[in-house]
């Protein structure tokens, strides 16, 4: 085994990222939208990661313990590959504009506008843009202007070609908040034609700089990126409301972690800007770009009714165990239900809180939020269910990294409505997604619960796969209700037989169970382990696996994103093999498979293996007991190791080599998932239409006439 840094490892996840962008097999319109998620990744990483290592370099001697290695070799090698990284990215661009012409798609400059495109870009300005700008002139004033992080700026040089005028700078903050980044424009027969805001912009300059007696006006794309760490005062007096807004004001003037410019900026107006900002030329912190940045914005670009260029889009699936029109709590106190999103319908759980909100029976509904969609759904069934007279407890996150101010409004909406806002544990991340609601049934309260592996989000629940037990088993619910009296009351430390909670007790259990198995395999038995993780970085946990397998245990990992180990490349039939899946739907669920001596023990969890998750977070492993859902999170698992078109092996190389496997055999998981519970709704539907059939009284003939 080697072991990989968890930075290096992450960017390797990134480039897979890269290779759906670069993927022929992928529709076009796709492609160029994997770019955007591959920027829009790289983003958040030098936001967080990068600015960490950073942090890190002011204490090497105590950071190199804690990371295993110098921070500065680190960014050092960081830098490298994202160097390359980038180079490829621009090359796939470049494969992909001349792609989208042969498809009649054209992505046009402000140079390659003909007059009546001209004309009508012009008018757009006017109508649309020009009052969302707000044009600094740089060289006119004191400070330098503050550069916003997520922001574009154009740098705007004016100059005179009779030299008579000295040259002017000038900042402008590309208003994509307020506008879109891509502008159609009028169609030519076949011909279809898109120009970015930054264009727009450019093409009118003379527009915004008519009172400067300059005839030249040219501008590049700069942006900042700034340290994200939230950090929260010590200040006793505040609340945590208030600490929190303080802390999200001091994030944005965070430290710059890298300015990325336009390389064919006019190098003396760079010089100008970055004596300005205190940086320095060679520094690590500046990259050389291309002409647009932010391609973010590309995973929201228009599909100018190109449907054959995309996705087909999919028909969520209903559940058949929850057919419309029949209560939920009616259905789950007999059995449980296993929901797999974005298969299945997010409506179900929707129909469970609206249910809850209107049902005389229930009495309470008890939460924990920690990504809710912009219009919630799920909050306004919870708002729905207060003003219905039910007591409603929210436990919410607020350090839902880049969704703190997004939680901080809606705590403050539900806290108006009258639901009880709890906001975590101090010191603990509350991570775990669980929804418990009490009903009294013929003078007996009971539980019924809703655990996930994913958010309480229908938003993203259209793209990410994960997967959501409904359950009113008593060896769970009971479990669950401790959790909650947990966030009341902290000294309270649950103590759990089934349920398997951080920091209580996830890491021993976890031990545990794959020791068991380790010892088995040591004595002749079969051992195995089948994990479905986001990230691995835990290295107490990796060297149980490693243990594990040279005992003889076969461990199969699926890892979406960051693992910090590997199999040596070129090791035959090792123990211990780990694939990574990317395609359209992001891997999100995490599913944890013991053999445990014959008697399988299957868990899902919303906990990857890394030291925040079980030690510094509150997480949920929850155990599944049905016997039928158990088979069906193991098909699931077996589907998706067998897929050999989006899987890559994740191996010492980081090469991102695709599995193969039996290629006479296709697999692509998530197609072939979608096809697996839609045979299983079928012929659950069948089954239902033929009991019907049956139950209806047979049809008494009619006399005679005679």
């Amino acid at each position: 085994m080697k072991i990989i840094n968890r930075e290096i490892s992450w960017l390797a996840f990134n480039a897979r990222v890269l290779q759906e962008a670069d993927d022929q097999r992928v529709p076009l319109l796709e492609r160029l939208r994997f770019l955007g998620i591959f920027s829009s990744n790289l983003d958040e990483f030098f936001r967080v990661r990068v600015a960490t290592l950073k942090r890190m370099t002011i204490i090497n001697k105590k950071a190199r313990k804690t990371i295993g290695e110098s921070p500065k070799k680190v960014l050092t090698e960081i830098f490298n590959i994202v160097i390359n990284l980038q180079n490829k990215f621009n090359s796939i661009y470049a494969t992909l504009l001349h792609e989208l012409e042969k498809e009649n798609i054209f992505i046009l400059n402000e140079k390659q506008l003909s007059p009546e495109q001209g004309a009508y870009v012009r008018h757009y300005f006017h109508l649309q843009v020009r009052a969302a700008l707000v044009p600094i002139m740089v060289d006119s004033i004191g400070d330098f202007p503050y550069l916003k992080d997520h922001s574009i700026y154009l740098a705007a040089l004016l100059s005179d070609s009779r030299k008579e005028h000295k040259p002017k700078y000038s900042l402008i903050e590309i208003p994509t908040d307020t506008v879109p980044r891509f502008l159609v424009l009028p169609r030519d027969g076949e011909k279809s034609y898109v120009i970015l805001l930054d264009d727009v912009i450019r093409y009118c300059l003379e527009d915004i700089f008519y009172i400067f007696p300059h005839d030249t006006f040219q501008a590049w794309t700069v942006k900042l990126t700034r340290d994200a760490e939230l950090d929260l005062l010590e200040d006793f007096n505040s609340s945590v409301i208030e600490k929190m807004e303080k802390g999200l004001k001091q994030r944005k003037k965070g430290k710059p972690v890298r300015f990325i410019y336009d390389a064919s900026i006019d190098s003396t107006m760079l010089d100008y800007f970055l004596e300005r900002m205190h940086l320095k030329k060679g520094d690590d912190n500046l990259v050389a770009g291309a002409r647009y940045h932010n391609f973010k914005d590309f995973m929201n670009f228009p599909s100018l009714g190109k449907v054959h260029l995309l996705y087909p889009s999919i028909e969520k699936l209903q559940h058949p165990d929850l057919p419309p029109n029949k209560s939920i709590f009616q259905i789950v106190s007999q059995k449980d239900i296993l929901l797999h999103y974005p298969y299945h319908s997010f409506e179900h759980l929707i129909d469970y809180l609206r249910e809850a909100a209107i049902d005389p029976k229930v009495t309470e509904i008890k939460i924990t939020l920690y990504r809710l969609a912009k219009n919630s759904k799920v909050a306004n069934a919870l708002i729905n269910a207060v003003r219905n007279g039910k007591k409603v407890i929210v436990v919410m996150e607020l350090l839902a990294r880049f969704d703190e101010e997004h939680n901080i409004l809606w705590s403050d909406r539900l806290r108006e409505e009258g639901a009880q806002v709890i906001f975590g544990i101090q010191g603990l991340k509350v991570h775990c997604k669980v929804c418990l609601i009490k009903r009294r049934e013929k003078g007996v309260m009971k539980l019924y619960a809703n655990v996930s592996t994913g958010n309480f989000n229908e938003s993203t629940a259209k793209v990410y796969a994960d997967h959501s037990l409904f359950t009113a088993d008593e060896r769970i619910t009971n479990e669950l209700e401790q959790m909650f009296d947990f966030f009341v009351n902290t000294y309270k430390v649950p103590d759990y037989k089934y349920l398997i909670m951080s920091p209580v007790s996830m890491r021993k259990r976890l031990e545990r169970m794959i020791q068991k198995e380790t010892e088995a395999a040591l004595k002749g038995r079969q051992g195995r382990i089948d994990i479905k993780l986001n990230n691995v970085a835990d290295f107490q946990m990796i060297t149980l696996l490693e243990n594990a397998a040279r005992a003889g245990v076969k461990v199969r990992m699926l890892v979406r994103g960051s693992c910090a180990f590997a199999p040596l490349s070129g090791e035959e039939k090792p123990n211990l093999e780990i694939r990574s899946i990317v395609d359209k739907f992001l891997e999100h669920s995490r599913i944890l498979i013991f053999h445990n001596e014959g008697e399988e023990s299957v868990f899902l969890t919303s906990a990857d293996w890394m030291i925040r998750n079980l030690d510094s977070r509150v997480e949920m492993t929850f155990p599944i007991f049905d016997f039928s859902i158990r088979k069906e999170l193991k098909d699931y698992f077996e589907i998706q190791w067998r897929d050999n078109e989006k899987s890559r092996v994740i191996d010492s190389n980081l090469a991102n080599e695709y599995f193969r496997g039996e290629p006479a055999v296709p697999c692509r998981s998530q197609e072939e998932i979608y096809n697996y519970l839609r045979q299983r709704f079928e012929e659950k539907r069948r089954a239902l239409t033929a009991d019907q059939i049956a139950a209806e009284p047979e049809r008494s003939t009619p006399a005679s006439a005679n």
